[in-house]
């Protein structure tokens, strides 16, 4: 998560080089954000993440010698950044791939300048984002086709609090934080607690793990 006042480090990796190109002039035109680095293929990410230690690694899915879901489940699990994966939006198994890899966000690759810029900003404030346009379907697929929860996640559940759980619905509306705050009538600041208590009870990677969870467990209801 990216420090109060300070600039959003990005690594950039993409194997089309007109389309990074392009992502990179967005990224270093934005206010509050710094491009530090940019790679054609996964494993060149991986290494710039861990030379660098950028907030935000933006992946396209689909690149040589290391695709982004395999250079997504390193970078998350040595905990180098926190990933934005960039798809054309084909639900197959790159896209549950990058989910259950710890991904915090995706984003279409059509999205605006404007709309690149607030979901890095996004996933840098430790919020994670799914574009909205795809957002219940891309985690209702992939509850509907993913095994189920352990009997001991669902245990873990059962172990929240009842605002704990309110939350958890609500993440699986693939509502925002403030959104959620909203809904429940709470400060923003108590919604990202709870959302930090309920990942740290449920040993999940990010939002969108627990966006998934509340899916499959029902949680999730209009």
């Amino acid at each position: 998560m990216t420090a109060p006042g300070s600039a959003v480090r990005v690594v950039l990796a993409d194997d089309q080089e007109a389309v990074r190109a392009g992502l990179a002039l967005i990224l270093a035109a934005a206010p509050g954000v710094e491009l530090v680095g940019q790679a054609a293929d996964g494993a060149r990410a991986v290494a710039l993440c861990r030379e660098l230690r950028p907030d935000v690694a933006v992946l396209d899915v689909r690149m040589p010698r290391q695709d982004g879901i395999a250079a997504t489940r390193e970078i998350v699990a040595a905990g180098l950044a926190d990933v934005l994966v960039l798809t054309t939006f084909d639900i197959d198994e790159y896209v549950f791939g990058a989910l259950r890899a710890g991904a915090a966000g995706f984003l279409l690759k059509d999205t605006d300048a404007e709309g690149l810029v607030e979901a890095v900003r996004t996933v840098a404030r430790g919020e994670g984002i799914i574009a909205p346009a795809v957002t219940r379907r891309l985690i209702s697929a992939f509850a509907a086709t993913a095994p189920g929860p352990a009997a001991t996640t669902r245990e873990a559940v059962a172990e929240l609090t009842p605002r704990e759980r309110d939350v958890l619905a609500c993440l699986g509306l693939g509502l925002s934080n403030q959104q959620i705050a909203e809904r429940l009538a709470m400060a923003e600041s108590t919604t990202k607690t709870h959302v930090s208590h309920i990942l740290g009870k449920l040993g999940l990677r990010s939002r969108v793990q627990a966006a998934i969870l509340a899916q499959e467990l029902g949680l999730a209801r209009p």
